[in-house]
């Protein structure tokens, strides 16, 4: 079992490694297994990949992000310019549903709504946003509104988690409400909770995803 103390110095180590994390000003704590970073990052994507590199870190149970980001001024976008970037990355990434979509930029935050039938699409329009130089934050707003029954909905995903060669499937239960899924159990890993979140936001008719898998080595 692996103390605070060594789950930190991995965190740092994997933040020095991540290709596409400027780590400088940033700084890592953990305590109980809960690793906070604090500090700057230069974009709001670095951010973003300074999260996902700490959870691939093993014996992280969660992460705390509370980095701010601060751009340089090469990098400073002006509002109209940046909402005119986001809607053509948008229609250009999801031709099929950029008509039902909206953003709103305030200094750089991005606060995106409209509606979407599927919950993968959801997440694919904070995708699209979040890597845009001048992005400083995204607020995705985004309501689902599915057209499948939600008696429907839990099958699937249990189904799609069974096809999975990453997941043990009997080690997570699944729970479904009107298109609500909440997901329980324990995995070895980090990713492997990763991987039966994405699992469950690709199901047709997911709304939203409570993601309570707990990683436990065993």
């Amino acid at each position: 079992m692996k103390t605070d103390e060594e789950i930190r110095r991995d965190a740092e180590a994997e933040l020095r490694w991540a290709p596409n994390v400027d780590e400088k000003d940033m700084a890592v704590k953990v305590s109980g297994g809960v690793a906070s970073l604090s500090g700057f990052a230069r974009s709001y994507i670095d951010r973003h990949e300074a999260e996902i590199a700490v959870k691939r870190v093993a014996g992280v149970a969660a992460v705390a992000n509370d980095l701010a980001v601060r751009l340089p001024s090469i990098d400073e976008v002006p509002d109209p310019e940046l909402a005119r970037n986001i809607v053509t990355a948008i229609r250009f990434e999801m031709p099929a549903a950029h008509e039902h979509l909206q953003a709103v930029v305030r200094d750089g935050h991005v606060m995106l709504g409209g509606t979407v039938e599927w919950g993968f699409l959801k997440d694919q329009a904070e995708r699209t946003v979040r890597p845009l130089r001048g992005v400083k934050s995204v607020t995705n707003q985004i309501t689902v509104n599915p057209r499948i029954a939600p008696s429907e909905i839990k099958r699937k995903i249990q189904s799609a988690l069974m096809r999975s060669a990453q997941l043990d499937s009997n080690a997570i239960q699944v729970e479904s409400r009107e298109g609500a899924v909440t997901l329980r159990g324990k995995v070895r890993s980090w990713s492997e909770r990763q991987e039966a979140q994405e699992t469950a936001w690709s199901a047709p008719g997911v709304t939203s995803v409570t993601n309570n898998i707990t990683v436990s080595v065993y």
